[in-house]
């Protein structure tokens, strides 16, 4: 499933991947929480965390506006990232795998615009009175119609071509209407915040807006592993897995509803965010092989740790402001992408 092949090499063990990755994650979130307009001291990071759990271990030389910092301005922001991040690395593979494409992702298949385009008109229309945890289920909405509509396209054909053709045309279409909403309907600032919020965002992460993408994410993690031996089938053609007992086309229908639903969480909470999806399951199959049961762990890792860093990266190339998240994951996975693409072309030819 990826373009990051070549001879066989011999690979870490799988917890020691794990553990060196969750580690690379934690030192990231702790920088992103101490660095931004206002730099707190690590010392001053550990101490505000450890404080509610900890006080007699704690000796208080912070204001509380440091601690209001951390914990209600960038320990959301964080988390927010590591959750978007991993969500979107594992629909990325998921979408890979059951569509043999090495070039899928929510993106391809049309479910981010559609979630994008149904995020919008509540944005738009002046129905986000509802508040930011009504996005994530009406953002659903639309990356499942989209799919519903692609599905509906590719009819009984079964052919992953046009399944993934379908996805483009449907996408296209939705991205125009969101223009349309845009140019039609936005108002004043209203379409300069509906374009930063789909360039991809974290500046308004808030802890009640995390519920709904965090259990998504873990139940899509848990199902993954559950299923890995059946993903894994997906690999083969349809012929070998139904030889071996799965039905393709269900189970391809199950898993292309799961890729929405981390999509359209992931969307309405953060925007429009490129290249995590397609970059991350690529970098992760080098790590630990193709093994949905090893892949999608590993790239829900490197997901969160990649959102995190890029976040981090935005804020300091242009503080105090900050650039959409987007932009730099843009910026960082086309260049690396196209590396990786001429160094298979190369081995391969």
């Amino acid at each position: 499933m990826t373009v990051l092949v070549g001879v066989a090499r011999k690979r870490p063990p799988l917890l020691f991947t794990v553990l060196a990755l969750t580690a690379a994650v934690v030192v990231v979130c702790v920088l992103a929480v101490s660095f931004g307009s206002v730099w707190l001291p690590l010392s001053h990071v550990w101490g505000i965390l450890a404080e509610p759990f900890a006080p007699w271990l704690v000796d208080v030389t912070w204001s509380p506006v440091r601690a209001s910092i951390v914990w209600d301005s960038r320990l959301p922001r964080v988390a927010m990232a590591v959750v978007v991040g991993a969500a979107l690395a594992i629909a990325g593979a998921i979408a890979q795998i059951v569509t043999r494409n090495p070039l899928a992702d929510p993106y391809l298949l049309g479910v981010s615009q559609g979630a994008g385009l149904t995020a919008s008109l509540v944005m738009v229309l002046g129905v986000e009175v509802l508040g930011m945890v009504a996005l994530p289920p009406v953002a659903f909405v639309g990356a499942l119609g989209v799919l519903l509509a692609v599905l509906a396209i590719s009819g009984r054909s079964g052919s992953v071509s046009v399944l993934v053709l379908a996805g483009l045309a449907v996408g296209q279409v939705c991205s125009a209407g969101l223009s349309l909403v845009i140019f039609l309907h936005a108002k004043g600032d209203q379409a300069k915040q509906v374009l930063f919020w789909l360039a991809g965002g974290l500046g308004d992460a808030r802890w009640d807006a995390l519920a709904v993408p965090a259990v998504v994410l873990v139940l899509a993690v848990l199902g993954g592993i559950v299923a890995g031996r059946r993903i894994n089938l997906l690999h083969a053609e349809d012929d070998a897995a139904t030889a071996l007992g799965v039905n393709p086309r269900r189970f391809r229908l199950v898993m292309l509803i799961g890729v929405s639903l981390l999509a359209g969480t992931s969307v309405a909470v953060a925007g429009g965010i490129g290249f995590v999806g397609l970059i991350v399951p690529h970098v992760a199959t080098f790590l630990v092989g193709s093994d949905a049961r090893r892949l999608l762990p590993v790239s829900a890792l490197l997901g969160a740790g990649f959102l995190v860093a890029a976040d981090l990266l935005g804020r300091l190339l242009a503080s105090p402001s900050e650039l959409p998240v987007g932009v730099i994951t843009s910026a960082v996975g086309g260049p690396l992408f196209i590396l990786m693409l001429l160094r298979n072309r190369r081995r391969m030819g």
